[in-house]
């Protein structure tokens, strides 16, 4: 054991001798950039950043934009008259946000944790070589990526079968696995789990459920952060579920709920003569209370983004590539 210690510090050191840069070399980065070759990344970076969170920060300056100045001077960078309006609309209606926002807490946080247990379990099962029927699982996962039974079969196994009309898990089960996600993990595990550690485990004694908890899921955290992540986004978008099985007030997310506003006020453009007549739609910020909605539906999703972007850039470039 000494000598093999002694091997790998001599290794190590000769590694080290190897890769060090030379005296009157330029010091590189790890991709092999040179300063100013890295300063212009960095720019160009930088530029690309700033075009992809600037929509955003517009959506954010139109709500609180008075509904006035909208229609007077078009959207602008710099309102010429700040108002809350449009927060002030919703915050009328802040009993049914904020219960829709326990129903999408509830819904994704219930959904993202079964969606990653089960599609952990399926994806290290077909990608273990001792599961004898891993091929014919794995066909079946990857041939639900081509065909599908469609809308009405779905809709008819949910309510008539499974009875789930109104009900929470309506909107949970439905998304829970997914193909995709499923040869994601699948090749996560292939390519991060070396199998001697799992065979000297199995010489042991430890069971297959105690190798996956408490050595392959403490490996595995970079890919399932990204398949929670994924879920996670998911689930807190998903209106689409709601309009099909949810009728009860109580049940309804905040995505559905959003779009019903959203077609009530498109409803009232529409039909501005009665509208008028009823003097609701002078008082109704349109534009601004639809900015408003996407940046209450958005935040708290781009909030929680960075603590998960370690995992999710590691997990996503090691499980991305197919074998």
């Amino acid at each position: 054991m000494a000598e093999n210690l002694e091997v790998a510090s001599e290794l190590e050191q000769v590694r080290g001798e190897i890769e060090k840069p030379g005296k009157n070399q330029p010091p590189k980065d790890i991709i092999g950039f040179n300063k100013k070759m890295n300063i212009a990344m960095n720019i160009l970076l930088a530029f690309l950043a700033i075009i992809c969170v600037f929509p955003f920060l517009y959506i954010i300056v139109i709500s609180f934009s008075s509904e006035a100045s909208l229609a007077a001077n078009g959207f602008q960078l710099i309102p010429k008259e700040w108002s809350t309006e449009a927060y002030e609309y919703l915050w009328n209606m802040k009993g049914q946000l904020l219960q829709s926002y326990g129903v999408t807490i509830i819904v994704t946080v219930v959904g993202t944790v079964c969606s990653v247990a089960m599609i952990a379990l399926y994806s290290y099962a077909i990608s273990r070589p001792q599961f004898k029927y891993r091929r014919q699982f794995t066909f079946i996962a990857f041939f639900t990526m081509l065909f599908s039974g469609g809308m009405v079969p779905a809709y008819i196994v949910m309510t008539q079968f499974l009875h789930l009309r109104n009900s929470i898990w309506a909107l949970i089960l439905p998304l829970a696995m997914n193909a995709f996600y499923i040869m994601i993990m699948r090749t996560f595990f292939l390519r991060s789990i070396p199998e001697p550690i799992l065979e000297a485990a199995r010489i042991e004694g430890a069971g297959e459920l105690r190798i996956f908890l408490q050595m392959v899921i403490p490996l595995s955290l970079p890919g399932l952060a990204t398949i929670a992540l994924f879920s996670t986004l998911g689930y807190w978008n998903d209106w689409f579920q709601a309009s099909l099985y949810i009728d009860k007030p109580s049940l309804v997310p905040l995505q559905s709920l959003l779009m019903k506003i959203e077609n009530n006020l498109e409803f009232m453009r529409q039909n501005s003569e009665i509208a008028y007549t009823a003097g609701a739609f002078q008082s109704i910020p349109q534009d601004g209370a639809k900015m408003a909605m996407v940046v209450i539906s958005t935040l708290p999703i781009a909030v929680t983004y960075p603590f998960f972007q370690k995992y999710f850039i590691s997990g996503l470039t090691i499980g991305g590539v197919k074998e």
